[in-house]
């Protein structure tokens, strides 16, 4: 992840997870966290971030 357009793509997909209510992610950090009105599985989030063409780890 390197611009606002990753950014953009990450957080569009991850958004489309139920329950998902803030998203914050950084191409400058290479962070990204999630908040959710119920536990989220990670394996959903790091499939959405695959699906919008990057790599994720839990940390």
């Amino acid at each position: 992840m390197s611009c606002g357009h990753c950014e953009t793509a990450i957080r569009g997909e991850v958004s489309e997870i139920p329950g998902v209510t803030g998203i914050d992610v950084s191409a400058a950090t290479g962070r990204l966290t999630v908040a959710a009105e119920q536990p989220v599985e990670d394996a959903a989030v790091i499939a959405a971030v695959d699906e919008a063409g990057y790599a994720a780890v839990r940390n």
